[in-house]
C-alpha cells in the first residue's frame, strides 16, 4: 500500500473529545498483553519499550495491557499489577511514557480474571460454574472484596498519573461472567438484569466516587455477543440467540454513572475467538464487530465515544476480502470509511500495533509506504497462550526468537488460524 486519499487521512487525523479530554487522533490502541512484566508484576524495560514507541507512534489514546487487580486469580503468570506496592514503578512508567508523548491519553485496563485464571499458578473463581471451566464459588463478600481490589486500583492508576481506566467487561474475564445470561444463579449478583448488573454499575459508582477528577477519563471495554449459550449478548442462560438488549442496557447504565468512552468488542477468546480476533481466513467476521460498533453507536449518547474493534485484518487491502477493491477494504480507507459513516467514532487497533506502534504517526504525515502491516500470522496469540513474552515475528527478532525457544520447549500449538 503505497498511500490512501487526503481524506482519508484528514479523518484519521482530527482530534475528538473524550469527556473533558482530547485524543488527537482516531486511532486507538487495544489492550494487548505481552507477558513481559517482571516478577513482581511491575512493567519491565520491554514493557516500557512498548509504550514509549506506542507515544512516540501518536496514537491518540492507548490503553494498558490487562492489569491485574490480584495476584491471587490472574491469566498470566507474568501479568501487570496494581496493587499499593506497584505504584511507584507505575508512576515511574507513566511518566517516562507521557514525556515520549505528552499528547498520547493512557489508560489503565483493570481486570481480574475469574474462571479464566490459570489453574497452574492462581486460584479460578466463579459467579457461576461454566462447563469445562469452573472454579470456587463467588461469595457475597469475595465479591465486595473484589470491588474494594478495583476502587484501589483505580485510585492507584489516578495516583501514578494514568489519564483514565478501562473497566474490562469483555472477553470471558470476570466482569464479563458477571452480566452474562449464564450468571442466572440466585444471589445478589445472578438472575436477572437488576442483580447482574450491580456488579459494573455499582463498581463504577464507586470509581467515580472515589475519584471525583472529571478529567480521569472512565470507559468500559464490552463483548457485544459472545458466541456461545448464555454468553452474554444472547437472550437467556441457554441461548447462543444473539441479542443485543442487554449490551445496550449496559452502555445506557454505565453512561449515567459517568463513562466517557464504550470499546466495542467480541467473543471470549477461550471459547470464539474468532469473534474476537479475526482469523484471517474467515476476515468477513470482521465486518460482523463494525455491525456491532454502529449498533453501539446508535444506541449511546452522542458524546460518548464508541470504538470500534477488528480493523488490523484489513491490513494493506491484501486480505483475502472477496467484491471489494483494496482502496476500499484497507485498515486506513476503511477504517476512515467507519468513521464517517457513523459506525464508530475511532478505530481500534490490536495485532496491528504489535506489527507497527507507528502507524498513527505514519498516516497523519501521510507515510503510508513505511507502515509494517500485521501479516496475520497471529504467532503473538500463540506466544500469549503459551505464556511466552509476545511481539511480532514478522518485524521483531527477539519476538521470531521467543517463538522458536517456546515450541522447542513447549511444541507447537496447533490453531486453526496460524
Amino acid at each position: 500500500m503505497e498511500k490512501c486519499s487526503p481524506k482519508t487521512v484528514e479523518t484519521l487525523s482530527q482530534p475528538i473529545k473524550i469527556g473533558p479530554r482530547t485524543a488527537q487522533n482516531r486511532f486507538f490502541i487495544q489492550a494487548m498483553e505481552c507477558n513481559k512484566e517482571d516478577p513482581s508484576g511491575n512493567p519491565s524495560e520491554g514493557t516500557l519499550q512498548r509504550y514509549v514507541d506506542l507515544a512516540k507512534g501518536g496514537a491518540g489514546l492507548v490503553s494498558l495491557e490487562a492489569i491485574s487487580v490480584t495476584r491471587e486469580s490472574r491469566a498470566r503468570d507474568n501479568q501487570l499489577m496494581i496493587m499499593p506496592q506497584n505504584e511507584k514503578p507505575l508512576t515511574d512508567f507513566v511518566t517516562k511514557v507521557h514525556e515520549a508523548n505528552k499528547d498520547t491519553l493512557l489508560v489503565f485496563q483493570l481486570t481480574h480474571s475469574g474462571e479464566l485464571s490459570h489453574p497452574s499458578f492462581s486460584r479460578r473463581v466463579t459467579p457461576n460454574p461454566l462447563y469445562g471451566y469452573g472454579g470456587d464459588l463467588l461469595s457475597e463478600d469475595d465479591v465486595t472484596k473484589i470491588m474494594d481490589d478495583f476502587v484501589q486500583a483505580a485510585k492507584i492508576a489516578y495516583n501514578a498519573g494514568a489519564d483514565g481506566i478501562d473497566l474490562k467487561l469483555c472477553h470471558g474475564y470476570l466482569g464479563c461472567q458477571m452480566i452474562r445470561p449464564h450468571n442466572n444463579r440466585k444471589w445478589k449478583y445472578g438472575g436477572d438484569w437488576d442483580n447482574r448488573s450491580r456488579f459494573a454499575y455499582e463498581l463504577m459508582e464507586r470509581i467515580r466516587k472515589a475519584i471525583p477528577d472529571k478529567n480521569f477519563l472512565v470507559g468500559s471495554k464490552i463483548s457485544a455477543w459472545e458466541g456461545f449459550p448464555g454468553g452474554f449478548g444472547t437472550e437467556g442462560p441457554g441461548s447462543p440467540i444473539m441479542d443485543l438488549t442487554e449490551p445496550i442496557k449496559l452502555i445506557k447504565g454505565l453512561e449515567e454513572r459517568s463513562a466517557s468512552y464504550i470499546i466495542q468488542s467480541a467473543g471470549s477468546p477461550g471459547i470464539t475467538i474468532s469473534l474476537t480476533q479475526v482469523d484471517r481466513h474467515i476476515p468477513y467476521y470482521a465486518y460482523l464487530n463494525q455491525y456491532w460498533a454502529k449498533e453501539f453507536r446508535k444506541a449511546a449518547n452522542p458524546e460518548t465515544v464508541i470504538i470500534g474493534s477488528n480493523f488490523s485484518i484489513y491490513r494493506d487491502g491484501n486480505n483475502q476480502l472477496e467484491t471489494v477493491t483494496p482502496e476500499q477494504s484497507n485498515i486506513l480507507d476503511y477504517g476512515a470509511w467507519c468513521i464517517e459513516d457513523g459506525v464508530c467514532d475511532m478505530i481500534g487497533l490490536g495485532r496491528q500495533s504489535l506489527a507497527d506502534p507507528y502507524l498513527p504517526i505514519k498516516t497523519v504525515e501521510n507515510r503510508i509506504n513505511e507502515i509494517n502491516f500485521c501479516k496475520l500470522c497471529d504467532a503473538c496469540l500463540e506466544l500469549l497462550i503459551q505464556q511466552s513474552r509476545v511481539g511480532c515475528i514478522a518485524y521483531d527478532l527477539e519476538a521470531r526468537e521467543e517463538l522458536k525457544k517456546t515450541r522447542a520447549e513447549k511444541g507447537h500449538l496447533k490453531q486453526s488460524h496460524t
